[in-house]
């Protein structure tokens, strides 16, 4: 509700109280009345409660709020601001975990690397030896020759005719227990080695019984080996060979003696005997071509004893005496 004022009721503006004070009152002319000249302001009646705050402002029309454009401007300048705070911040957390994976890199650089020559390395073994295995089973190594060495009594080309049946097998799968049951025919054979040689060649070095002394049998003469067994068998006597008097035969005690000796003895005794007797392991005797004789005594103490004996060949060479006693070799007694 609103009400008209003259000027007579509300003071002009521009009008002072020290103006008034010295002057005087203005005098007041009068006016016709004009609308334009009126305010309109809020009525309050006594006695009711005001529905509208004291600080609630009233809007008017075709002007903008000031405090709802600080508002605005402040909800604006907010957001934004926000905005750029988690922007700054994801940008710092992504520049902190490139620092920190850079540091690793550099501290763990060494072990990376080492790491990979292991993996090279071991890389490179595995191809390597996938590569020998691919190459010797393959038919590049497929056996072609047989060579024998190591034989005198024994014809090589014998041994290589038993093993032919290998030929064209590769050499690393060559069956060792073939060649054992091939070569075992042959009595003459000691032992053997067998050498792959790449890429298609078998060596099989052989080692040859070798002959100690001659056993008298039903048939004639056979001479046999240290382990009695027999090489040949002759209707004479082999020259060169002493003969051996074991009563209980080659599985004796005495026989086993008796080849122990001949054994050690130096092809300068040897070819001086004629014979050897032993019927335990205590009393092997030695018969020489002229006559004489060689107390031996046990098996023990060979190689001392060959050497003693030896010695005494030279002093007292055979003829000069009729027994030579090495039983005790540290003693030796001249009959």
């Amino acid at each position: 509700m609103t009400t008209a004022r003259s000027d007579e009721q509300t003071p002009h503006p521009t009008e002072s109280t020290s103006t008034r004070g010295a002057v005087g009152p203005l005098k007041r002319s009068s006016k016709p009345f004009d609308a334009s000249d009126t305010t309109t302001e809020p009525i309050i009646h006594a006695g009711v409660t005001a529905s509208v705050a004291a600080n609630t402002v009233i809007p008017v029309p075709g002007v903008t709020s000031l405090a709802s454009a600080n508002t605005t401007e402040g909800s604006s300048g907010g957001t934004a601001g926000a905005r750029a705070a988690r922007s700054v911040l994801r940008a710092a957390q992504r520049a902190r975990k490139r620092f920190e994976r850079a540091e690793v890199r550099r501290f763990t650089g060494r072990t990376r690397r080492r790491r990979t020559a292991w993996i090279l390395g071991a890389g490179s073994v595995v191809v390597a030896f996938g590569l020998i295995i691919g190459a010797a089973y393959s038919p590049l190594m497929a056996l072609r020759t047989i060579e024998v060495v190591g034989t005198s009594r024994i014809p090589a080309t014998d041994v290589s005719a038993a093993l032919a049946g290998q030929i064209g097998t590769p050499l690393p799968l060559i069956e060792t227990d073939l060649v054992k049951s091939e070569l075992s025919q042959f009595t003459l054979i000691q032992s053997y080695v067998t050498e792959s040689r790449p890429p298609g060649t078998l060596v099989v070095r052989i080692i040859e019984r070798v002959p100690v002394g001659v056993l008298a049998g039903p048939t004639g003469f056979d001479l046999v080996d240290a382990a009695g067994v027999v090489i040949e068998t002759t209707p004479v006597r082999t020259a060169g060979y002493p003969l051996i008097d074991a009563p209980n035969g080659i599985d004796s005690a005495g026989f086993t003696a008796a080849a122990a000796v001949l054994t050690v003895l130096p092809d300068s005794i040897r070819t001086q005997l004629d014979a050897v007797t032993a019927a335990t392991t205590d009393d092997v005797t030695l018969s020489l071509l002229g006559g004489e004789r060689v107390v031996w005594g046990s098996a023990e103490k060979s190689e001392y004893k060959a050497v003693v004996l030896a010695a005494l060949f030279i002093g007292h060479p055979a003829g000069t005496v009729n027994e030579y006693d090495v039983s005790s070799p540290d003693s030796a007694v001249l009959r």
